[in-house]
């Protein structure tokens, strides 16, 4: 109890360590990667064709920063060095970047697992409507955020109309088998809590998710992954303009859930972004903590496997409750 009134008391709470005593008093500090990685994600670009509310990186249609060519060849040399299997796609709106196709045909020459993570709403806009039967064609899996399965609360995370337009595109999806009983293409859906609050149970809000968009709408779904939101980037400019950042934070603490620790997702990932700088992984990237390993053009096989992690306060959103990552609840 006094741990968390210090936090309700103290300003500035998010340049604390706080997250490093839990680590401590549980004998895992510093914590370290496993020493075999699955995933590379690369973040390859912070142009977006929205702006929402609870986005960590702040990505949005004024944004310029994308991937070259020449980093994600970086990133592939490092994957196949490594042994890295799966290529986890993400932004901003990674199909903005002019190399996005090329990287994703590159990666399944490589028969790598490819993941590309989607607002939906992009597929919508003509000049990227071929999209989804380019991932049917390139087996991709493909993760679709959806605040809510319903249009007012949606709409009111991400803009007006973007409901209406996500659900045309999922039901496209459908139509070419993603999300469908049977069917080897991949479609899951990512629920963020729409305010300073953390989300349920994930098998609850995939039973309400599925029950919803299947009445209403015909739209069928693989899993759902429910993500608590993150202090970083636009959401922690809402908490401390709400006045809700200690609360917040005093909140996550109070249910920190040791056991999601061993299954936090910087332990088996490597996160790449725009510029070829190493994190562990989106957060860290989005705050500018820098894994050891500082660049993807000069790191090797060691600097990947064998690294302490970056952590700091915002890693209490990853071990709350049944924890959080970009696959969803860790336990």
């Amino acid at each position: 109890m006094q741990k968390t009134a210090q936090l309700a008391d103290i300003e500035g709470i998010e340049n604390l360590q706080f997250f490093r005593e839990e680590l401590c008093k549980m004998g895992v500090a510093p914590l370290k990667s496993k020493g075999t990685i699955s995933t590379m994600q690369m973040n390859i670009g912070l142009v977006c064709n929205l702006s929402c509310k609870h986005c960590h990186v702040e990505a949005g249609p004024n944004r310029t920063e994308v991937m070259s060519q020449d980093i994600m060849e970086h990133g592939l040399r490092i994957m196949s060095e490594c042994g890295i299997s799966k290529l986890d796609i993400t932004g901003g709106a990674p199909e903005l970047n002019p190399h996005f196709t090329w990287l994703v045909e590159e990666a399944a020459k490589r028969n790598l697992h490819v993941i590309v993570r989607t607002n939906l709403t992009v597929l919508d806009d003509e000049n990227f409507e071929y999209l989804p039967e380019f991932f049917a064609k390139n087996r991709v899996e493909v993760v679709c955020s959806l605040p809510y399965y319903t249009e007012k609360n949606a709409d009111r995370i991400r803009g007006n109309g973007v409901f209406n337009s996500s659900i045309k595109m999922l039901k496209r999806l459908n139509e070419l088998g993603y999300g469908r009983e049977g069917s080897s293409l991949t479609l899951n859906l990512v629920y963020n809590p729409g305010g300073a609050f953390l989300p349920g149970a994930q098998e609850g809000i995939e039973v309400d998710y599925r029950k919803a968009l299947q009445s209403q709408y015909g739209v069928t779904f693989t899993n759902l992954f429910a993500l608590g939101n993150f202090p970083v980037g636009r959401f922690l400019t809402f908490l401390k303009e709400s006045g809700n950042l200690q609360p917040y934070m005093q909140k996550l603490a109070s249910v920190f859930n040791p056991d999601t620790v061993a299954g936090v997702m910087c332990r088996d990932q490597i996160s790449l972004s725009y510029d070829g700088k190493l994190y562990d992984c989106d957060f860290n990237q989005a705050l500018g903590l820098p894994c050891e390993a500082k660049h993807i053009s000069t790191c090797d096989k060691q600097d990947i496997f064998k690294r302490d992690i970056a952590v700091s306060n915002h890693c209490y959103a990853c071990t709350a409750g049944s924890g959080s990552s970009c696959g969803g609840a860790v336990v």
